[in-house]
């Protein structure tokens, strides 16, 4: 059997609003490089940030409870005029938090 995957814990904040800005950046940014860009890729990371934001002032610290969080809130969000949903744009949102640690998101299969 597999051994399970470690959970991550984030660093405490030391500014929400600058971790705010940054996450909406570059989850626009990740979202406009995967297709094409598109308008609603603005809608999507504003509120995806405004979903980690929220989840950190509540004291939520664990990357995988944040990243069901943001798939919850998310499924609400029309994404019709998108080529993205839920769990990608979570998944992003991981990548990109992961990767601002320093950490590799990349498993060896």
């Amino acid at each position: 059997m597999a051994d399970p995957i470690p959970s991550i814990t984030l660093p405490p904040s030391e500014d929400l609003l600058q971790e705010e800005i940054w996450l909406q950046q570059a989850l626009h940014q990740w979202l406009d490089h995967q297709f094409i860009p598109e308008a609603v890729n603005q809608e999507i990371a504003t509120r995806a940030a405004k979903v980690y934001v929220r989840q950190r002032m509540e004291g939520e610290n664990d990357l995988g409870g944040i990243v069901i969080a943001i798939v919850m809130e998310m499924k609400s969000f029309d994404f019709s005029e998108s080529f993205f949903g839920e769990f990608p744009v979570a998944n992003a949102v991981s990548e990109l938090l992961m990767d601002r640690m320093g950490i590799q998101p990349c498993c060896d299969w």
